[in-house]
């Protein structure tokens, strides 16, 4: 098992910045890919952001390519989302999530944290 814990939502302006952390538990961090996903409401949940198990491999969606940037830090047992040029309608439910396929679809991922809201105001 590993326990997902995800923190650094809140509100933030159109523009602005925030930056994700998940720290995991459990099962040994390396050993799995992670990935961001979010959820808005009346939407289904969107892949966002995912980073190969040594954190060599990033991709993205493209709604959200070359303003979010996802690391890992092993030795912290921690990924992070640094979210820059915010959007209304970035604005959703952030969730991560850590498995042994990863990549951009939900099935690739064996565990999911509780989320953290993000709403960017206009």
């Amino acid at each position: 098992q590993v326990q997902l814990v995800e923190s650094g939502g809140g509100l933030v302006q159109d523009g602005g910045s925030l930056k994700l952390s998940c720290a995991a538990s459990g099962r040994t961090f390396s050993n799995y890919a992670m990935g961001w996903f979010r959820q808005a409401p009346g939407k289904e949940r969107e892949f966002v952001a995912t980073t190969s198990w040594t954190g060599g491999s990033t991709y993205y969606a493209d709604s959200v390519k070359g303003r979010f940037t996802i690391s890992r830090d092993n030795a912290k047992n921690t990924v992070y989302l640094q979210m820059n040029s915010l959007k209304p309608e970035d604005t959703a439910v952030y969730y991560c999530a850590a498995g042994p396929v990863g990549g951009g679809n939900w099935y690739g991922y064996d565990y999911w944290g509780q989320g953290t809201q993000v709403t960017v105001s206009s």
